[in-house]
């Protein structure tokens, strides 16, 4: 099931995503406005615009994300492909997405003073304090991983 959703979000977002559906919807609003008198502006008449789009609305808002979320996913792994394919450049940015809200904000400070420098030693020395405090805080959390574990191996052991 996964598949045939996957398969059918990709092609939903290809369609809609064509200049001929948005045609097709301005078609139909027009159609909608212009048969309004035939209708006497009547609740129903203004029932079936909001009905339908909100159906379509909140179907399509599922569609779209699948989409993001793969095509966000792909970019990912094409950008950890060149990050890995890079001698210079630091493994530790592989999984940059799963840092907290706060280490990127430190990590973007830090770039943006990368941009400032100049592209001699000074711009190399800050990437290189980036790349290291990067690994310092993950070499933190796997010491405080470990104590967590050798604390539950100890209570776990009977008396």
């Amino acid at each position: 099931m996964r598949n045939s959703f996957r398969k059918f979000a990709r092609w939903t977002s290809d369609v809609v995503g064509a200049p001929w559906a948005f045609c097709f919807a301005f078609v139909i609003v027009v159609v909608w406005a212009a048969t309004g008198s035939l209708f006497d502006y009547s609740d129903t008449w203004q029932l079936v615009i909001n009905t339908g789009t909100t159906i379509v609305t909140f179907l399509m808002v599922f569609l779209i994300q699948n989409t993001q979320n793969r095509d966000s996913k792909a970019i990912h792994l094409k950008l950890d492909e060149l990050i890995s394919s890079i001698k210079e450049a630091s493994d530790s940015m592989l999984n940059v997405e799963d840092l907290s809200d706060e280490e990127l904000t430190h990590l973007h400070v830090h770039f943006e003073k990368l941009r400032e420098k100049d592209q001699t030693g000074g711009l190399i020395a800050l990437y290189e304090t980036v790349r290291d405090e990067i690994e310092e805080r993950k070499a933190i959390e796997e010491e405080d991983n470990a104590t967590e574990k050798k604390r539950h191996a100890a209570d776990e052991i009977p008396s």
